[in-house]
């Protein structure tokens, strides 16, 4: 992860993840194909994380606006915990020309988002009229933009930074999806 925040993927070689790793150029073989095996195996791990946090949030019983503050806490706070990752992701994940094939991975997310939205509206604590899938592409979409800017520096992204972000998103979602 490090190698590819640094370099870029595409200027990344085996060789410098295997030295970044502190290991052998072949020992990184044994348990990855290429550098492409790397970069979709830290998605595909950080993603599990993200999905299971969905769940777990999912499942609190929580209020939708206590629900949509969590997500939004975890989603912009890996940015304070773990910003090479999240540059990696934005960068190399998320604009490459395979992220079609990583759809039903990503899909996951959206669905929670989605059922909690849907559960909310089914309490009446969501209008009636509300899109529930369009609603939760609006709220994924805000959070995927801060984070965004955050990676290409053209937002401030200091932790105050990322409170206001989590309170802003979750405030202006919440006014348009309150019944």
């Amino acid at each position: 992860m490090r190698v590819f925040a640094r370099k870029g993927f595409r200027a990344a070689r085996v060789g410098d993840i295997a030295e970044e790793a502190g290991v052998a150029h072949g020992l990184l073989y044994h348990y990855f194909r290429s550098k492409d095996e790397v970069l979709e195996t830290i998605f595909r791990e950080t993603w599990q994380l993200l999905d299971s946090e969905c769940a777990r949030i999912e499942a609190s019983g929580v209020p939708l606006r206590e629900q949509l503050r969590r997500f939004a806490r975890i989603y912009l706070g890996s940015w304070l915990m773990t910003p090479e990752l999240i540059g990696v992701l934005v960068r190399e994940v998320a604009r490459s020309p395979d992220v079609g094939e990583r759809v039903d991975e990503i899909r996951g997310v959206f669905l929670a988002l989605e059922r909690m939205i849907e559960a909310a509206k089914a309490n009446g604590d969501v209008r009636a009229d509300c899109d529930v899938v369009f609603a939760a592409c609006a709220v994924y979409g805000a959070l995927e933009e801060i984070l965004t800017g955050w990676v290409l520096g053209q937002l401030p992204a200091e932790e105050e930074d990322v409170e206001r972000a989590v309170v802003t998103v979750v405030e202006v979602a919440w006014a348009g999806l309150a019944a």
